[in-house]
């Protein structure tokens, strides 16, 4: 589209230069009035191959000699880059969408992030730096556009129309978040995609304290509203300045090799009905359990080394992520 915009540009620019140039040199040549002057130069350009207007002198005829040549060589370049570029844009854009609906078609377990603005932006960021797959879905083509320029998977769509929703894969997603400009289309986009699948994790961000409640009986599994999350955060941060400097460490990665991430307990696991200091995880790998979450939703702070792990719960661990990344591979061995 950039490119064109470009051509349009520069091609109108010649062509407008051209007829000025020609309109201009008729009247002081051959002392044309200034329309029949214009109309001279477009015909003349466009090799329409009408009669001259007036009869032409040497001079006249050797200055339009001049606008034939230039000007039917800009129009040709005019016409003949004005085909390339479509035709090049129409190809890219069929392949570019069969290869975006390809890639879609592949997406199991993926996000879809609907709306690419500073919330979505944000919230596509932190999933391409876990490594996890998402989709983001806007009816801005610049936003689009900026989206696939930071390498990240984009489609200019709707979110809130259905199809759209099943285009994106919302029946293999994982969950989704509604990041759109008002709180009407957040609410809209999470009732279409709780009908069509009642178990999608949803989390959506409001402008208005009035909607939380709406958003909830929704469906929505979590409601975040971003300016009072930060109005909350700049006092915190000025109360207890080294835990939130801390929290940045761990879940930005502020030059310190520390992350916190939760680990799911499979039946098949050796952690599986084992207590904590039965499983090693402290001294062998290094990894700090702050939380276990129960499968029944309880979630146990600090547990004590005695406490023990059941199968489909969830560990909320911290450490180096080096180790973290061994813990999770321990979790997904088979008991012997």
């Amino acid at each position: 589209m950039r490119r064109l915009r470009n051509w349009i540009i520069v091609l109108g620019g010649a062509v407008v230069l051209i007829l000025t140039g020609g309109t201009l040199g008729f009247i002081w040549i051959e002392h044309y009035p200034p329309f029949d002057a214009f109309y001279m130069t477009l015909i003349t350009i466009t090799t329409v191959g009408y009669a001259e207007l007036h009869p032409l002198t040497l001079y006249g005829r050797i200055f339009n000699s001049f606008v034939i040549f230039f000007g039917v060589t800009i129009m040709l370049l005019a016409v003949g880059g004005m085909t390339q570029v479509i035709i090049e844009l129409e190809l890219t854009q069929y392949f570019g969408k069969r290869r975006t609906r390809k890639m879609i078609d592949k997406l199991h377990d993926h996000i879809i992030v609907c709306g690419f603005g500073r919330v979505g932006r944000g919230a596509a960021r932190e999933l391409q730096r876990a490594g996890v797959p998402f989709l983001i879905v806007d009816k801005s083509e610049d936003r689009v556009e900026w989206a696939i320029r930071d390498g990240m998977l984009g489609v200019l769509a709707d979110a809130t129309d259905d199809e759209t929703l099943q285009q994106a894969g919302v029946l293999r997603a994982k969950g989704l978040i509604a990041t759109l400009q008002s709180d009407a289309d957040n609410l809209f986009v999470i009732l279409s995609a709780k009908a069509l699948k009642p178990t999608l994790l949803v989390s959506a961000r409001i402008a208005s304290e009035q909607s939380e409640k709406k958003l909830r009986l929704a469906g929505a599994d979590y409601v975040y509203a971003p300016y009072d999350m930060t109005g909350n955060r700049m006092a915190q941060v000025m109360l207890k300045p080294h835990v939130f400097q801390f929290i940045d460490f761990t879940t930005k990665g502020m030059g310190l090799d520390v992350g916190i991430e939760q680990f799911s307990v499979p039946a098949s696991s050796e952690f599986s009905s084992k207590s904590l200091i039965e499983t090693k995880i402290r001294k062998e790998l290094g990894v700090i359990v702050l939380a276990i979450r129960k499968s029944d939703g309880q979630m146990h702070f600090n547990p004590p080394a005695e406490a023990e792990i059941q199968a489909g719960d969830y560990l909320i661990v911290m450490g180096e992520f080096a180790n973290l990344r061994k813990l999770e591979q321990v979790l997904s061995e088979v008991r012997a």
